[in-house]
């Protein structure tokens, strides 16, 4: 692992080295459901591009597990893949994807509380430490590299521990998204005034005003919908390419994970047949929060043009992200998936309206029943007994 380590030390990306600039074209670039015209919002398109959180491999990191990897260079990409997915859904929910960030600019108190649920200590509820040891319940070693599928099922875990931004994350089976159990499980009834202090105002909100009708009325939990695929076997089928370019132009869209093997991207958009990725392959030294309670962002957000790849030389294990605020997001999305992913022969993935009959039945996750905080519980892999192991599903080939 030592030598894994001190191979990826000292890495730095400086992009422009090698990036080409953008070609002076009339297409369109869609980043995250919405749309730029390269020609005369260049730097629209970059300001767009710069303000998602931007994780990357960091060093000097107190010892995961007290006595594990203090770095994960060379192993932690895809985690810190699906930590830039998750934070773009966190950003949606408080802040909406119309938000914008500038450099030294003073941000909401939300932003600063979204980049503290992601910083490297063992007491952020979606660190580098949480995840990996809750991938030891996903049969991964701590410093073992991780897959999307893998990546899923640890945020869904991780997620019954947040409440300050309660999320419902619901990862596909089998390539079928089934419409009734995401709807049981992120319907959920008011909370009685003895424990709604304890909810997000706009959660409360969303009781209280829910279509006008009465209090019993069920609010909707903002969905994170991950669905893996695998789009071919030893590369991406053609026949799938037009069907995932539309994702990236729904509005409920937070990317794709994927890459090649052993090295993960966050995919947020695409222009003619090549996506445009956020790359996590940069070592930056541990940051942690200053003493009057912020962050300095200024290495949370890639200030330079993003990478590009040719769609047809991704890996064909992926991982689409779809976040739904409210049921009517949700709805939209079953609509745009029903004409323009399930018109096609060879279908990307399905959409269904009831639990499949021969399928175990749905039973929405569900915290464990400890007394101590998420960050606390997963304080050491002997915890993790309570979870059940997922199948994997993935992972990208080797």
């Amino acid at each position: 692992m030592e030598s894994v380590l001190s191979k990826y030390e000292n890495q730095i990306t400086i992009f422009t080295d090698y990036l080409e600039e953008y070609p002076d074209t009339d297409e369109l670039v869609w980043i995250l459901g919405k749309q730029h015209l390269l020609k005369t919002e260049k730097s629209k398109l970059l300001s767009d591009i710069s303000a998602r959180l931007w994780f990357t491999y960091r060093r000097k990191f107190s010892p995961i597990g007290g006595t594990g990897p203090s770095s994960d260079a060379g192993w932690g990409c895809m985690l810190r893949c699906g930590q830039m997915m998750l934070a773009q859904a966190l950003i949606c929910r408080h802040l909406g994807r119309d938000w914008s960030w500038e450099k030294q600019k003073e941000q909401p108190k939300e932003y600063q509380r979204i980049l503290q649920c992601f910083l490297d200590r063992k007491d952020c509820c979606y660190s580098i430490h949480q995840m990996a040891q809750m991938g030891v319940g996903e049969g991964k070693s701590i410093g073992e590299w991780f897959g999307p599928n893998t990546v899923a099922q640890v945020l869904k875990k991780l997620a019954l521990f947040d409440e300050w931004n309660s999320l419902a994350v619901y990862v596909s089976m089998d390539n079928t998204v089934v419409i009734e159990d995401i709807k049981k499980m992120c319907r959920v009834l008011p909370l009685s005034a003895d424990t709604a202090g304890d909810r997000p105002l706009d959660y409360l909100t969303a009781s209280n005003q829910s279509k006008g009708t009465s209090a019993h009325c069920p609010a909707w939990k903002p969905l994170l919908l991950i669905v893996p695929l695998r789009l071919g076997i030893n590369q991406i089928n053609p026949v799938y390419v037009d069907a995932f370019k539309e994702c990236f132009k729904m509005p409920q869209s937070l990317g794709a994970l994927g890459g090649k093997p052993n090295n993960a991207y966050y995919f947020i958009g695409f222009l003619g047949d090549e996506l445009i990725f956020l790359d996590p392959h940069t070592t930056q030294t541990f940051v942690d929060t200053e003493e009057n309670g912020t962050v300095n962002d200024q290495t949370f957000h890639c200030l330079q043009s993003p990478q590009r790849m040719n769609i047809l030389n991704l890996d064909p294990s992926v991982a689409l992200g779809f976040f739904c605020k409210e049921e009517k997001d949700f709805d939209n999305w079953c609509s745009l998936v029903q004409k323009e992913i399930l018109k096609e022969n060879l279908r990307m993935f399905e959409l269904v309206q009831k639990h499949p009959s021969h399928w175990p039945p749905f039973v929405p996750p569900a915290k464990p029943e400890v007394t101590t905080t998420g960050a606390e519980f997963i304080d050491s892999t002997e915890q993790l007994e309570e979870f059940d192991l997922e199948e994997d599903f993935e992972i990208l080939s080797v």
